[in-house]
C-alpha cells in the first residue's frame, strides 16, 4: 500500500525533564559519569545505540518512558543533583581563578585556540585522530581549570570518514552527512535572534559567507565555522564539507576560513556577548596561520603602519607544531597563495586589505620559491611556539635552524610543552574510583603526584583490570562480527567471531592514524615469529588494533591492508584483531581493556603520541620506542623500551628493532604478566602496574599540559602583548627593530682575550680561580643599551666546533670594553669566542631579529 503523506512526531518533553536539555547542550556530560548515567538510564539499550549521545536520546526516547521519569521522584533528584553541579561548576572559582586572581579578566577569554579539528566526543564528528582529540583534552582541561579559553575550528557537514574493509582487507571510506540541527550546538544569535555570520575574500571578487555555531565545553566556549549555508554557491557551501579532504586548493580555502574567518567570528562573538576580545591567539599548528593576517589588518585599519602592527601581532601569537619531520607541513604553490590573497585585485577585494602583497609572501617563504610554508609563517609571526614534547622540542630547533641564520640549535626559540591526556574522559569508571583512593583524594586537575599510592591492594587492581579487559573482548566480539558481516560473509558463517580473543590471555593494544613511520607492520617482519607469540600454550598473546588511514595515503593503506590480511588467517585471527572505524568511543576500550600498549614509531619521528598516556591511566604498561612523551618518562620498572637501532640502513634497523620486540614480549612482557602466585594473582605485573599507574599518570594529564600552556606561554604571552599594546610602543619598537636591523653591520668585536693572551693561543687557568674573558666592542652606529655581548664556553669537537655551549653575559668594563669572569670545575681543555646580540625589552630571545656578530681573529 503506497503511503500518501508524512506526519513526523517529535516529543514534547515534560516540564519536570527540561533541565535535561541544559544538560545536553553542555558537552561536560561527556566526561561526567554521573550526568551521562541520568540518560543512559531513559533507555540503555536506545543510549548504546545513539552512541551515548544525550541530544538524541531527548529527541528519539519513548514518550511513555519520558512521562515515566517525569513522575520518578528518585530520578527527578538526580536531575536537580546535577543541575546543580553543573552550575556550580560553570561559576565557583577555580585554578585560574585562585593563582590569577589579580588579573582583571580572569573569567573571560584571553586565548583563542585555533585548531584544525577538535576531539570532544563521537557526538560532534569534527576529528579524525591524535591532533583533534588532544585538542578537545585542552579545551575539557581549560574548563576543569577555569583557564579563560575560546575555541575555534570548522562544522564540518560530512566530518571524518567511516571506515569499513572490502573481502581483501582493503579500506573504504564512507562521509556521512550531520545536521547541525542534530548536533550538540547552537546558533550563536546577535540580540535580534539572527544567526551570526562574517564573511572573507575569495579569488575573483567573490565572497564566502560564514555561519557562527557554539559548542559548550564546560566553561570554554567552541565557536565553529560553517559554509554550508544558502548564502553561498555550490563550491563554497563545500568549503566545510570534510576534514581533510579534497585537493591542495580546497586545503587552503578551508584554512582561511578557520584563520581570517575564525579571528572575525571571535570578534563578532565577543561583541555579541559583550566581553573583550582575547588578548592572546594560540595556533595549534600551522592550520590556522592566515589569522596573522586578518589580526595585521585589523590593526592597520585602526591606523597602525604594517611594521607595528606586525609585531603587536608577533608578540601576542602562539604557535605550536605537532611534526618532527619536513614531509608533515602544509605548503602551498606560492602562485595559488597569491590569487588567493587577491594579487591583482582591487584592495577592496583582497583578502586583507591594506597589508602588502610581498610582506604577506615573505611570511611563508622557503627554500624553494615555488612553495609557501605554513609552518614557516607561524614561526615567523608567533614570539612564542613550542613543540609538544621535549624531545619533540629539540627535533624542532634543529628542523627549523635555518630560520634562526648564527644561532646554535638549542638557542632556537622553540619550547616545548608535553602532551598530556583528560583523565575523566579516558578513565572508566572503576579505575577512577581507584585512582580517587591512590591520589590521597586530591583534586586531579592540580595534582602533581599522589600521595597514597599503596591505597589499593594488588587483588582490587587486578580484579578491575580484568573486568576491563572482558569488557573489551565484548567490544572487539561485536565489531568483529559487524566487520565481516559488512565484508560480505552470512552470518550462518561467523559463529566464530563470539569466541575471538581471551578474557584472560595477554592483550597487547597498537592503535593509531596509519602512516609510514609508525610502522604499523613492524610486528609483521617475521610472521612465523608473531604466530609463534600468539599461539603459545603457556604464555598466549593476543592482539587487537586499530587505526585509519588518509583516503588519499596508498601506502598506508597497503600496510593496513597487511595487517588485516593477515588477521584473516583462520590459524591466528581468534588472537589477532583488526577492528575497523576507530573512534573516540573504541579508543576508550581499547585504551582500558588492553594490558600493555605497545608504540615502534621510527624515533624520532613521534611528535609526542598520547594513546600510550590513556593505557597508563587505566593500569596498562608501556612498550614502546623510546620517542615522543615515553622518552622523557621515568622508564626504569614502568614499562620496556624497545631498543633504538641508528643505521641509514632502514630494512636493517626494522629487522633489528622487529627482534627487539619479539624478544621482549617472550622474554620479560609474557614471563612477567604469566607468573603467578597461589592465588592466581601476578604479583610483579601488579606492582609494574602501581609504579607506572601512580607515577607517570600525574605527569601525563592534560590539565598539568594546560597549567603548563598557561604559565609559560599564555601568561607570558599576554604581558608581551601589554607591553607593546598602545600603538606608539608597538611604532616604537617596529621602529627600534628597523634601525637595529639597518645598522647592524656597523657592530664589530676586537681584542678577545683570556686573562692576559690574546685568542688564538692557548691560556693555562686554575679550576679554582676566576678566569676573565675581555673583548672590545665597537657598537658602530648603534647604542650600548641595543646590544648584549656574550661569551660563548664549551667543549670542542675534532673541527675545533664549540659543542653544548655554555653562554656567558659580559659586563662593560671600559669604555669599549667587556669582561665576564667564568668558572670551571673540571679539568681539561675548553674553546671560547665572543659574540654581540640585540637587546630590548621586547625581546624574548635575541634569535628572534636573526641578527648576530661574532668575533673573527
Amino acid at each position: 500500500m503506497k503511503s500518501v503523506g508524512t506526519v513526523k512526531f517529535s516529543n514534547q518533553l515534560p516540564t519536570q525533564l527540561e533541565p535535561l536539555v541544559q544538560l545536553a547542550h553542555n558537552l561536560r556530560w561527556s566526561w561526567r559519569e554521573e550526568t551521562k548515567q541520568l540518560f543512559r538510564d531513559i533507555d540503555p539499550e536506545l543510549w548504546a545505540k545513539l552512541g551515548e549521545d544525550p541530544k538524541q536520546m531527548l529527541h528519539q526516547a519513548p514518550a511513555s518512558r519520558l512521562r515515566e521519569l517525569a513522575d520518578d521522584d528518585e530520578y527527578l533528584g538526580r536531575i536537580n543533583n546535577e543541575s546543580q553541579n553543573l552550575s556550580e561548576y560553570l561559576t565557583a572559582p577555580l585554578w585560574y581563578q585562585k593563582t590569577c586572581a589579580e588579573s582583571e579578566r580572569s573569567n573571560t577569554p584571553i586565548t583563542a585556540y585555533f585548531s584544525m579539528e577538535f576531539g570532544i566526543h563521537p557526538s560532534l564528528p569534527i576529528y579524525s585522530g591524535g591532533l583533534g582529540v588532544l585538542a578537545g583534552d585542552h579545551m575539557k582541561s581549560a574548563s576543569d581549570l577555569g583557564v579563560p579559553l575560546i575555541g575555534v575550528g570548522l562544522l564540518y557537514t560530512h566530518g571524518y570518514f567511516t571506515q569499513s574493509l572490502t573481502s581483501d582487507g582493503w579500506q573504504q571510506e564512507k562521509y556521512e552527512y550531520h545536521d547541525p540541527a542534530n548536533l550538540p550546538i547552537v546558533a550563536v544569535t546577535d540580540d535580534k535572534g539572527e544567526q551570526l555570520k562574517v564573511t572573507v575574500a575569495f579569488p575573483e571578487g567573490r565572497q564566502i559567507t560564514i555561519a557562527l555555531w557554539v559548542a559548550n565545553v564546560g566553561r570554554v566556549p567552541l565557536l565553529l565555522l560553517d559554509t554550508n549555508i544558502d548564502e553561498n554557491p555550490g563550491d563554497m557551501r563545500s568549503v566545510t564539507d570534510r576534514l581533510y579532504g579534497g585537493d591542495s586548493e580546497h586545503r587552503i580555502k578551508q584554512e582561511i576560513v578557520l584563520g581570517v574567518g575564525g579571528i572575525r567570528a571571535v570578534v563578532a562573538y565577543c561583541e555579541a556577548k559583550g566581553i573583550p576580545r582575547p588578548d592572546v591567539a594560540h595556533l595549534n599548528e600551522g592550520h590556522a596561520g592566515f589569522l596573522t593576517l586578518e589580526r595585521i589588518r585589523q590593526r592597520m585599519a585602526q591606523g597602525m603602519d604594517y611594521a607595528a602592527a606586525f609585531e603587536q601581532v608577533r608578540a601576542s601569537n602562539i604557535f605550536t607544531t605537532h611534526t618532527p619531520v619536513p614531509a608533515g607541513i602544509d605548503r602551498f604553490d606560492m602562485s595559488m597563495v597569491r590569487r588567493y590573497l587577491g594579487d591583482g585585485l582591487p584592495e577592496d577585494q583582497q583578502l586583507c586589505p591594506g597589508i602588502p602583497l610581498d610582506k604577506a609572501i615573505d611570511l611563508g617563504r622557503e627554500d624553494d620559491p615555488s612553495l609557501f610554508n605554513m609552518a614557516h609563517m607561524g614561526l615567523r609571526a608567533s614570539q612564542h611556539a613550542n613543540g609538544v614534547a621535549k624531545l619533540h622540542g629539540e627535533v624542532s630547533r634543529e628542523m627549523f635552524a635555518s630560520l634562526y641564520p648564527g644561532y646554535e640549535p638549542a638557542e632556537v626559540p622553540i619550547g616545548h610543552v608535553t602532551n598530556g591526556v583528560h583523565l575523566p574522559t579516558w578513565v572508566k569508571p572503576e579505575m577512577m574510583e581507584l585512582i580517587e583512593r591512590v591520589s590521597g583524594g586530591a583534586d586531579l586537575a592540580v595534582a602533581d603526584t599522589w600521595s597514597n599510592p599503596d591505597a589499593v591492594p594488588n587483588e582490587k587492581i587486578w580484579e578491575v583490570r580484568n573486568k576491563l579487559r572482558a569488557d573489551l573482548v565484548e567490544v572487539a566480539r561485536d565489531a568483529t562480527f559487524e566487520s565481516w558481516a559488512t565484508r560480505g560473509h552470512a552470518d550462518a558463517q561467523l559463529g566464530w567471531t563470539r569466541r575471538v580473543l581471551d578474557p584472560e590471555v595477554l592483550t597487547i593494544g597498537f592503535a593509531r592514524r596509519v602512516s609510514t613511520y609508525k610502522r604499523l607492520t613492524l610486528m609483521l617482519r617475521n610472521p612465523e615469529r608473531l604466530r609463534s607469540i600468539l599461539l603459545n600454550e603457556e604464555r598466549p598473546v593476543q592482539f587487537v588494533i586499530a587505526g585509519k588511514a588518509h583516503p588519499h595515503d596508498m601506502g598506508g593503506k597497503k600496510l593496513m591492508q597487511e595487517i588485516v590480511q593477515f588477521a584473516d588467517q583462520a590459524g591466528v585471527r581468534d588472537r589477532f584483531l583488526f577492528l575497523p572505524d576507530y573512534d573516540i568511543n573504541l579508543a576508550s576500550y581499547l585504551v582500558a581493556g588492553t594490558d600493555v600498549w605497545l608504540n615502534n614509531p621510527v624515533r624520532p619521528q613521534e611528535a609526542s603520541g598520547t594513546s600510550g598516556m590513556k593505557a597508563v591511566m587505566n593500569g596498562g604498561l608501556t612498550l614502546s620506542i623510546s620517542d615522543g612523551w615515553w622518552d622523557e618518562m621515568p622508564q626504569q620498572e614502568t614499562g620496556w623500551t624497545i631498543p633504538t637501532v641508528e643505521t641509514p640502513d632502514f630494512e636493517y634497523r626494522d629487522h633489528l628493532e622487529s627482534q627487539a620486540l619479539y624478544d621482549l614480549l617472550e622474554n620479560d612482557v609474557a614471563p612477567l604478566f604469566y607468573d603467578r602466585d597461589d592465588n592466581g594473582i601476578p604479583q610483579g605485573w601488579l606492582e609494574m602496574i602501581r609504579r607506572s599507574w601512580t607515577t607517570l599518570s600525574p605527569m601525563v594529564t592534560s590539565t598539568r599540559m594546560v597549567r603548563d600552556y598557561t604559565t609559560d606561554y599564555y601568561r607570558p604571552t599576554q604581558h608581551q602583548a601589554t607591553l607593546i599594546a598602545k600603538p606608539k610602543d608597538a611604532g616604537s619598537y617596529a621602529s627600534w627593530l628597523e634601525t637595529v636591523k639597518s645598522e647592524w653591520s656597523t657592530v664589530a668585536l676586537s681584542n678577545l682575550r683570556v686573562a692576559d693572551t690574546a685568542a688564538g693561543g692557548e691560556t693555562h687557568a686554575d679550576t679554582e680561580a676566576e678566569t676573565l674573558i675581555t673583548v672590545d666592542v665597537d657598537p658602530g652606529s648603534l647604542r650600548d643599551k641595543d646590544i648584549r655581548v656574550q661569551a660563548v664556553v664549551g667543549d670542542q669537537d675534532d673541527h675545533g666546533q664549540i659543542v653544548d655551549p655554555v653562554i656567558y653575559d659580559m659586563e662593560k668594563t671600559g669604555k669599549t670594553t667587556y669582561t665576564v669572569a667564568i668558572h670551571r670545575d673540571l679539568p681539561g681543555t675548553v674553546g671560547y669566542t665572543a659574540r654581540v646580540v640585540p637587546c630590548h625589552e621586547m625581546l624574548v630571545n635575541a634569535a628572534e631579529t636573526g641578527l648576530i656578530t661574532y668575533y673573527h681573529a
